[in-house]
């Protein structure tokens, strides 16, 4: 399952708050919290995030406070108090990370909760729901076998690594064109463990590098030397592209479309990053319409379709495509999204 369909899938569950046991499997690094934090985020729910690799059983069970005897019947009581990061009312998503990393005198806490939505004097709000994640046992991550009666009471739900989801992900995250540009180039480079590595390319790790490249700072201490060093051979690609500013201004009459097939890579991304109007995609339509070949005009029309939805700013577009019979053709995947 891909990013942006897990995202699908969970947006699904909670528009129909159904409470169903839920485990999501993936690799270090691809990113699970942030995609339940956006699938919660989309459905304008509050989210908590719990890694109980690094919590105690009293962490989230709270602990046991004597009660007061009101009566014979009370001597010798407790009550249990529990810790005030869990939610008390409204609706959001309890994400329990790292379930299978916890000790499993841990995971036996959490799994009450999980499957009883209660634990001690605390129960979890009928508008919240639980969702859990852990890493894989073939990546080499400090596991703990969840038992086959136990794996029976849950859905898996298994992510993978995807440029598309990613893509989409990094255009609204505000990450560097470059990046993106490059990893649309050299997909495989998105997510690729290396056990030798104590740095590997990852989405998260990307993530990181993002922030480091920004700051002008060496990116293989995040991504790894050999994912760096391919980075930097592509920037000197990246500096010898056409002006991409003119051509947005609708003055690229005298500009061709690069030969080589990264410049190409790097040459739409750019145009797709900063397009941020529809005079500006209409200008850069006429450009590609003739300058270059239907695949890369048919790459700039999808993108812009998910750019503009994610920035609720469909309808300009629309108007903008509907009027033109030329572009339009490019456009034959999105009509029901453009028509709504």
């Amino acid at each position: 399952m891909y990013p942006s369909e897990l995202i699908n899938f969970l947006e699904k569950l909670i528009s129909e708050n159904l409470k169903i046991s839920t485990m999501i499997w993936g690799p270090p690094g691809i990113g699970k919290s942030s995609i339940v934090s956006e699938a919660a985020n989309k459905a304008g729910i509050n989210f908590i995030d719990l890694r109980l690799s690094q919590l105690a059983p009293t962490d989230l069970r709270g602990l046991p406070v004597p009660v007061h005897p009101q009566n014979e019947q009370q001597q010798g009581t407790s009550k249990w108090y529990p810790p005030e990061f869990l939610p008390r009312d409204g609706k959001g998503v309890l994400f329990l990370d790292e379930l299978n990393m916890a000790p499993p005198v841990m995971q036996g806490v959490a799994q009450q909760l999980i499957l009883d939505r209660k634990i001690g004097n605390y129960k979890v709000p009928d508008g919240w729901l639980i969702l859990s994640a852990g890493n894989r046992k073939e990546d080499r991550a400090s596991v703990f076998e969840m038992p086959s009666p136990l794996a029976n009471r849950f859905i898996h739900l298994e992510i993978e690594a995807n440029y598309e989801s990613f893509k989409n992900y990094a255009i609204n995250k505000n990450i560097a064109e470059e990046i993106t540009s490059f990893l649309a180039f050299r997909p495989k480079l998105l997510h690729s463990m290396n056990f030798a590595q104590k740095a590997w390319p990852s989405p998260r790790s990307w993530e990181i590098a993002n922030k480091l490249f920004k700051k002008q700072l060496p990116l293989d201490v995040a991504v790894g030397e050999a994912a760096a060093s391919e980075f930097n051979s592509y920037l000197n690609v990246y500096k010898r592209i056409p002006n991409l500013e003119i051509i947005i201004k609708g003055k690229g009459k005298n500009i061709n479309f690069p030969k080589q097939i990264s410049a190409q890579w790097a040459t739409t991304t750019g145009l797709i990053y900063r397009s941020t109007d529809a005079k500006q995609v209409k200008n850069v339509f006429g450009w590609l319409i003739d300058k270059s070949t239907p695949e890369w005009i048919q790459l700039y029309a999808s993108d812009i379709v998910n750019r503009f939805k994610n920035q609720n700013k469909l309808s300009e577009l629309a108007r903008f495509v509907m009027s033109d019979p030329e572009i339009i053709k490019y456009f034959k995947n999105f009509e029901n999204i453009l028509n709504k």
